[in-house]
Parts: C-alpha cells; structure tokens; sequence
C-alpha cells in the first residue's frame, strides 16, 4: 500500500502534466517514500497518455468540474496520506515535502499552502484576485466560520485519509475549496500552513472571475445565511414597517407622502421575503446536513408548526383583501373619482403580501422538513 498519494486534476495540460509527475516521483524517491499518482482527467489533448507513460493512473470523472475531478480522483487514493494540487504548472511540486511533514509527525490534519506568504511570481495571479478577490474570500471565510488561514484558495494541500473520510465532501465546482475548509473546521480539524511559491501557468487560464468568486459566495451563504440574508431582510422589513408606521400616525397619506408611502411599503415586502430566502437556504442546508441548526435560524425550525404559519398567513391576507375591498367599494360609491383612501390601499397590500410570503413559507418547511416525523 502507498505511504502518500498525489491527486492531481487536469484538463488539457499536456505542457506540464509531464514536469509535474517528475517532480512527484523524485520527491517520493529523495523522502524514500511509497507513493502514488492518479490523475483525474477530462482532457482532449495527449495529457492523459504523457500521464500513464510516466507510471500515473488515469481516471475519468464522470462529470466535469474542479470539484467532481477531485472526487473521482480521490476515490481511487490509497495512501494514509492524501496531497492534490493542480497540474498546470502553477505549483511547485517539488515542495511536496514540507506538506508532508506536519501530518507525518501528527501536528496536523490538514495543511494548506499559503502563496501570500511565499513568492507570487509575476503573470501568475491576476491584481484582482491578489489584492481583490482572494483576500476578501479569505477574510469572510475566516470571519464566518472562525478559521485562521491567510489563503482560503490556494489549490495545493495535503491531508490524512482519516481527516478526508471525515470531511464527506460533495460539491463538484470551485466551492470545493472552500467546502473542504469549513468542513475540516466543523469537524475541528487541526490546520496548518505552509509558504509555497506560485508560478504562472503556461496555458489559458480555465477560471471565471466572478462565475466561481460567485459559487465560493453562495456555498457560503448556504451554511450560513443569517449574516447575507436574515439579518439585512429583518433590517429593511423593520425599517420599512417603521416608515410605514410613521406616515400613517401623522395622518391621511395624502399626495405630499405618497412617495414615502410606497417605498416603505416595498422595504416592509423585500425585506420579509428576504428573511424568508434565508430561512430556505437554512433549512434545506439542515435537512441535507449540509450546515447545523444555529442562531435565530434554529428556533425558528425547531418550532415550526405549519397550522399555526397557516393560520397566520392567512389572517393577514384576509385582513389585506377585507381592507382592499373597502377601497374598492369606497370608490365605487364616490362614482369612481378622486379618493383619498391611499394609506389602507398600501397597507392592504403588504398585508396581503406578506400573508402569501408566510403561507408559502409555511408549505415550504413543512415539504423541506417532512422528515424522520418533522413536519
């Protein structure tokens, strides 16, 4: 069986397939260690072949994606220890060693390379992603799950297969990085770093700006929704009632605070339904155990009743369409003129609003939660 095992994903990196299994096999011989090498590859071009003519094992992932390439590459890894990377050049496998060396002597169950504290070699990282991109990802990955790492992203680390096995990851695009973090942080998972050099890659660059900088945002906002969502949703639904509540005490709503009207109205609708979303998000990551019930958020699950929701939402409604039907049969008896009643139309429509918001929400979680008895 193999001391190490080297996962490495590829797409059309002929260029550099080559140079980055030599330099795994000479490190495996200067540590004297029993290693693999299994590359997980889509590729159209001979990297597969130069791949399996230098002593690796191919696979094919089923689909493609940085994360489902991992995934099928990982499967096959035999080793107590576990080290991936990407096969463009753009890491120095060379330095394969000093990840190696804190989960041989037991100081850690995951290392992660940090290119910020190493040498960024120039044409290697786009300024947005060095001064931009990564370093707020990192510091809102940090700030969210209490992780202390200076670089969320870089794609080569190591870890023991014990550590993995824990992890039970699933994502198949780019958040697997970032998966793999907050999982290994959830399970409590002793982290450490290493400086490693970043070179640029000799091929187009495969990533997406803003497309992954998006896919790493929501997984985030998945496990933890609160801070992106609930939070902001109950601001604006809060200050929206408020402004709403200000106008209608001072009197008619007139033409002068008509404007006023209408957009607080709209804050009070958005921000309701905003609460809602995050309320989805939270509890459909619950059910697929993807996240923890936690905050607010848990509470708000664990004593979900759908009569009660119903009862409620449906209230409002009523209330809504009692009200909005008042106008209407007040205008009708004015001969369909001017009419002064622009305070309890606006009410009656985010009463109604919100009564359908809460009814769907009712029927969502009850569906979502229909689980092991929940309901």
């Amino acid at each position: 069986m193999p001391e190490v095992s080297v996962v490495l994903p590829s797409l059309n990196e002929e260029a550099t397939i080559g140079e980055c299994i030599e330099k795994i096999a000479r490190v495996f011989s200067e540590l004297q260690l029993q290693g693999e090498i299994i590359v997980a590859d889509n590729s159209t071009d001979r990297t597969p072949e130069i791949a399996r003519s230098l002593g690796a094992t191919v696979v094919t992932p089923a689909k493609r994606g940085y994360g489902n390439a991992y995934h099928a590459g990982l499967a096959h890894a035999r080793g107590a220890y576990i080290v991936i990377g990407d096969a463009d050049g753009t890491y120095d496998f060379a330095e394969l060693g000093k990840f190696l060396e804190p989960l041989r002597k037991g100081d850690a169950d995951l290392v992660i390379g940090n290119r910020f504290g190493g040498t960024i070699h120039r044409g290697s990282m786009p300024r947005l992603h060095q001064y931009i991109g990564n370093p707020v990802l990192t510091k809102l990955l940090n700030r969210l799950f209490k992780i202390r790492i200076s670089d969320a992203h870089c794609g080569m680390r190591a870890f023991t297969k014990a550590a993995y096995e824990q992890l039970r990851l699933r994502t198949g695009g780019m958040e697997f990085a970032s998966e793999m973090l907050v999982e290994a942080a959830r399970k409590q998972l002793r982290i450490a770093e290493v400086a490693i050099n970043y070179y640029p890659r000799r091929a187009p660059s495969k990533l997406h700006s803003l497309r992954d900088g998006w896919r790493h945002v929501r997984f985030m906002m998945l496990y933890k929704p609160e801070p992106f969502l609930f939070f902001p949703g109950a601001l604006v639904f809060l200050l929206g009632v408020l402004l709403s509540l200000t106008i209608l005490v001072r009197g008619p709503a007139g033409t002068a605070h008509m404007h006023s009207l209408i957009f607080s109205s709209i804050l009070a609708i958005i921000g309701f339904q905003t609460v809602a979303t995050g309320i989805y998000l939270k509890a459909y990551a619950a059910v697929q155990g993807i996240a923890e019930k936690e905050g607010i958020i848990k509470v708000l699950l664990d004593y979900h009743s759908l009569e009660k929701e119903l009862v409620l939402g449906a209230a409002l409604l009523l209330i809504g369409l009692a009200l909005g039907v008042k106008v209407v049969l007040r205008w009708m008896s004015s001969g369909f003129g001017a009419l002064s009643e622009l305070g309890s139309a606006v009410v009656a429509m985010v009463l109604a609003a919100i009564g359908i918001q809460l009814i769907f929400t009712a029927v969502f979680l009850s569906v979502l939660l229909l689980k092991e008895g929940e309901s």
